[in-house]
């Protein structure tokens, strides 16, 4: 090889990397696209623990399982439901502090490639779930506090898809809601506040034949919690949408 072309292949060696280095990064995929797991389509709840809290309107004064202060005691002992019905407040336990805890039925579907919508038979209700980067906020739409607030979703760990081959296989969805108004934890008055923060993750499995979806709900209250509120709750993939039975709210059975 001449000197030459010696000096040329060095040249050439040299440049690669500064021509590599000038290609533009990929676009990051779209929420629709990244998702590894399947959330679309028609999901029941199965009341497998609290069915005393769940099924039925607890007597006042009892609020087992939630680390309640004063404030919220108080608040709870002297809250009235037909009060709230008349004020126009039926769906105070229905906002979304609550709403995944109420037996009832879900229908997910993507609204646009960044945007998943939750339907709630129970109460009619819609959550929104606008997927951003790690730590971002979700696009203020300007209405203020609502029952289901504003919800920041991401998928955890985006990159590794759901395999149908491997029972058992899952994906997770972080998502963090605030800009709620004051809701109900329970239908016998037990309250969260308007500054509650509910970081939700939502896990998909395959096991016996069925697909679950586990939510599991840690929600933080500085007005009426004296600590995080944690809990789980589970639903089963339903074949298709023929069950859908919305209904309104109500603080009655």
């Amino acid at each position: 090889m001449s000197l030459w072309h010696k000096s040329f292949l060095v040249a050439l060696l040299a440049a690669l990397p500064a021509a590599q280095a000038a290609q533009p990064a990929p676009a990051p995929l779209a929420a629709r696209a990244a998702a590894p797991v399947d959330l679309t389509g028609y999901w029941v709840s199965l009341v497998t623990q609290n069915w005393q809290y769940r099924m039925i309107v607890p007597m006042k004064g009892d609020y087992g399982g939630i680390p309640i202060n004063r404030q919220a005691k108080d608040y709870a002992d002297a809250w009235s439901a037909a009060a709230d019905e008349a004020a126009g407040l039926a769906c105070k336990a229905y906002g979304a502090g609550n709403i995944m805890r109420i037996p009832g039925r879900l229908h997910v579907a993507w609204s646009d490639e960044q945007t998943l919508q939750v339907e709630v038979d129970a109460g009619r209700q819609t959550r929104v779930l606008h997927f951003v980067p790690a730590g971002g906020a979700a696009p203020d739409a300007g209405k203020g506090p609502s029952w289901q607030g504003r919800t920041a979703a991401r998928w955890e760990n985006p990159a590794t898809a759901r395999n149908p081959a491997v029972p058992g296989s899952s994906g997770s969805l972080e998502l963090h809601t605030d800009q709620l108004l004051p809701g109900l934890l329970r239908k016998n008055g037990v309250p969260y506040g308007a500054q509650a923060h509910l970081a939700e993750y939502w896990e998909v499995s395959d096991e016996g034949g069925d697909t679950w979806l586990t939510v599991t709900t840690v929600l933080d209250d500085p007005e009426y919690l004296r600590g995080s509120y944690i809990i789980n709750s589970i639903y089963r993939k339903e074949r298709d949408g023929s069950r859908w039975n919305p209904s309104d709210c109500t603080l009655k059975q």
